[in-house]
């Protein structure tokens, strides 16, 4: 198998330079950690990165492995490990890692018009084979040196290393690239097209015609890589920004796993030169979506870009949250970090998650001429962003904040101590107790000046979205809006909130500061250097007027929450009252032959009885129902049992660790049908007990499979 993948046309190299002659000068000259987007780049280059896992062999085989005890590095698209020296010997054997674009067409060379496998001999594999249904396991796996399986780097598909489960044919077959086919960019959509020379047998005429075309476009620079898509309505490209300086070594780590999920072309490293190249390239992708993995200063860059690309529309874009306040993330129910959460599971979120509008503010800043001779050294005129996202605020938590970034260079007992300073000194020496008395706040023409000086505020904010400083909600719960309209991110309203040093301590633990105002316009007036904030990013600000506008709205991803028991308070349809379960039992020796097939189950299931339990019941209500039902036909021997576990047919087999094989020849598996009691024969949307939202026509509901062991 080794030899026929070797020889399959994916490994083939058309038109490419031989990396050999490299190699001989500079051992280390072909080895590259980043995407090549130059017209140099090798078709089916691997991506390497140090690791220092502990298991996996030279991928060259001991045939052609020339080290044993140097370092090696893992290819982020392929997972492939070699030594460091070794990386050359894989062009001996053939071997390239999964290409990611494709030449552009000619008369010699076809185009390609389908993504092919790309098979990997691997020597661990988890799962199971997809032809047997088996799994991987064998003796001493962490020592052997045997291979196991083969699998597909582009649709993760994998095959146990025999021609039972995998045949000769299949290596040339076309790729469905998997689970996450929508959100991939297929490399045939990446061509890359090489400069054109111009020939001594052109005629000038010719030549003039190319130098008026282009000079035509101001700007334009060639670019040896363009996208051509296929438009698709099943379709989401998905392209991905990674700041690997967020959430610690989190950032590279991520990196490396999108490309393996991904087309590593489609994930682009901020730290490489921002996003504006990507978006550039992608910009006429349709339906095309934007993942932005790092805080939320990271999310404002992008959303900045996307501006000055003046797209039509504007890709929405999700939030992978790696930095610390997150605060935007939280919003949109991305969460307030990562926390190892499976990155297939994210991409399928973003790829189901809702488009929703997110109001983004200009800051516009106009020296304060009236303002007196008090001159401060760290002062400055301009402000760190013109447009926020999030907030804006003045004041004893902008203040807190400067001190923070300016300390951050020492040592973190140092800052700890500096940061308690600071707070003290704020406090005392009343940096910002007479904030009230320095400062002009109008909202729609509404001044609201004698309001913040008679509540004698010490921190204004500017709030664009219900969290703030690190998951809190300054705005308070609705229910206690009372004059005031429940907190959007899409309305076209800013919401004005004051502090005083008290409220703003009980942030953490629920409180919520005083609504001033909510408005699409502020013009606010300082009249001596004062600390203020933009999302995060703070500064000293001289005497100043600041407007506050509307600037657009930025199509976000909002996660979509998992459903619970409870029915959420908008669903309009109702309830059903009663639920009818019917309640079947079968051997657990027939069930583990039949579990595959729900009908053949159903049919050599014997019928146990019949419960009725209400319409809005949990795991626990049937738990009782089925229990009190066993007691009855079982006796009350069987019944006290079978409390053991309950489960959904969507989740894997029942293997309890607890349990023994002698044991489960005593077990029997409960098949359980539901029948909807709606009134008048209404079309009802009804809770399934095991938690899972049902229509009442569908196959999950009429026949729905619960799994008890007793």
């Amino acid at each position: 198998l080794r030899k026929a993948i070797a020889k399959s046309g994916l490994h083939q190299l058309p038109c490419q330079p031989s990396t050999s002659s490299l190699s001989k000068t500079d051992p280390e000259a072909h080895i590259r950690s980043t995407v090549d987007w130059t017209d140099s780049a090798v078709y089916g280059d691997h991506i390497w990165f140090e690791t220092n896992a502990s298991g996996d062999y030279c991928y060259v085989g001991e045939q052609h492995c020339i080290a044993k005890s140097v370092s090696r590095k893992k290819c982020a698209a392929c997972k492939i490990v070699a030594h460091s020296i070794c990386i050359e010997q894989l062009e001996k054997i053939n071997f390239r890692c999964k290409p990611s674009f494709r030449e552009s067409g000619s008369r010699n060379i076809r185009e390609p018009i389908v993504v092919r496998h790309h098979w990997v001999h691997r020597r661990r594999q988890e799962g199971k084979c997809k032809q047997c249904g088996k799994g991987f396991q064998q003796k001493f796996a962490f020592h052997s040196k045997e291979i196991v399986a083969i699998s597909c780097s582009w649709c993760k598909q994998a095959y146990h290393n025999k021609v039972s489960c995998f045949m000769l044919q299949q290596i040339e077959e076309s790729c469905p690239i998997g689970a996450h086919a929508a959100l991939i960019v297929p490399p045939t959509w990446i061509v890359r097209i090489r400069r054109q020379q111009s020939s001594m047998k052109s005629s000038k005429k010719k030549k003039r015609t190319s130098f008026k075309r282009k000079s035509s476009k101001k700007g334009a620079e060639w670019k040896p890589f363009i996208i051509r898509p296929i438009p698709s309505p099943l379709m989401k490209p998905l392209v991905v920004f990674v700041n690997p300086k967020s959430g610690g070594n989190q950032g590279t780590k991520i990196l490396q796993s999108f490309m393996w999920y991904l087309n590593p072309r489609q994930v682009f490293d901020l730290s490489q030169g921002g996003p504006k190249e990507g978006l550039e390239l992608y910009r006429k992708v349709h339906n095309l979506r934007i993942l932005a993995c790092g805080g939320d200063g990271t999310v404002g860059w992008i959303l900045s870009c996307l501006d000055e690309q003046t797209l039509n529309p504007k890709p929405p874009v999700a939030v992978l949250p790696l930095g610390t306040g997150n605060d935007l993330a939280r919003t949109l129910n991305w969460g307030g970090g990562y926390t190892d959460e499976p990155l297939s599971k994210i991409l399928s979120h973003v790829e189901d998650g809702t488009v929703v509008q997110l109001d983004r503010w200009n800051l516009k800043v106009e020296p304060n001429p009236s303002a007196g001779s008090e001159v401060d050294e760290q002062q400055t005129d301009k402000l760190p962003l013109d447009v926020f996202n999030n907030y804006f605020s003045l004041g004893f938590d902008a203040g807190v904040t400067l001190e923070f970034h300016e300390s951050r260079g020492k040592v973190d007992n140092q800052i700890n101590n500096k940061l308690e300073k600071t707070a003290f000194s704020d406090f005392l020496m009343g940096n910002s107790k007479d904030l009230s008395k320095h400062i002009k706040v109008v909202c729609d023409g509404t001044d609201l000046t004698s309001k913040v000086q008679d509540l004698k505020l010490q921190c204004l904010v500017f709030l664009n979205i219900p969290r703030y400083c690190a998951g809190t909600t300054p705005w308070g719960n609705p229910s206690d809006h009372h004059d005031f309209e429940p907190q959007r991110h899409d309305d076209g309203y800013i919401e004005v909130i004051g502090f005083t040093m008290t409220s703003l301590a009980t942030l953490q633990v629920g409180g919520h500061g005083e609504r001033l105002n909510q408005c699409r316009e502020v013009t606010l007036t300082t009249t001596k250097p004062l600390a203020v904030q933009v999302d995060g990013e703070p500064c000293r600000l001289a005497p100043s007027v600041i407007h506050i506008s509307l600037r657009n709205q930025a199509n976000m991803i909002q996660k979509t929450k998992r459903r619970t028991s409870l029915p959420h308070l908008n669903d309009q349809q109702p309830v059903p009252e009663r639920l009818r379960i019917r309640v079947s039992r079968i051997g657990m020796t027939d069930y583990e032959m039949l579990h595959y097939d729900k009908d053949k189950l159903r049919q050599s299931s014997i019928p146990l009885g019949l419960i009725v339990v209400p319409g809005d019941s949990d795991l626990e209500t049937c738990r009782e129902h089925i229990q009190r039902l066993q007691e009855v036909r079982l006796g009350e021997d069987a019944g006290r049992a079978i409390n053991r576990y309950v489960e959904s047919t969507g989740s894997s087999r029942l293997t309890p660790s607890h349990k023994t094989n002698s044991e489960l020849s005593h077990f029997f598996i409960c098949v359980i049908s539901l029948d909807v009691l709606g009134p008048d024969g209404l079309r009802l949307q009804v809770l399934c007990p095991c938690g899972s939202v049902l229509a009442p026509d569908s196959p999950a509901l009429k026949r729905t499979v619960v799994r008890c062991w007793f």
